[in-house]
């Protein structure tokens, strides 16, 4: 074998040897990745709940307030009227 063969073989062996370490790199990134998307989806699903019960708090208390708002310009307006 001569010389240029060797340094070849030596080459390839050192290729393989780095696209081994890339892989092992690379092995389990997908699993995490899925662990983490399981995780945002659970936490999307928790802040969308949340809107919800924002979005019903919000509504009890400002209907709430429009009614006392409405009933105030009632009396308001009859108050007035009797003014008149």
């Amino acid at each position: 074998m001569s010389q240029s063969e060797i340094t070849l073989i030596s080459i390839a062996e050192s290729i393989d040897d780095l696209a081994r370490m890339v892989k092992d790199g690379f092995d389990g990134v997908d699993k995490r990745l899925s662990d983490h998307d399981k995780r945002l989806d659970k936490i999307d699903g928790r802040l969308d709940k949340m809107d919800g019960r924002l979005d019903r708090i919000e509504l009890l208390a400002f209907g709430d307030y429009r009614r006392r708002i409405e009933r105030l310009e009632d009396e308001v307006f009859k108050q007035k009227s009797m003014a008149t």
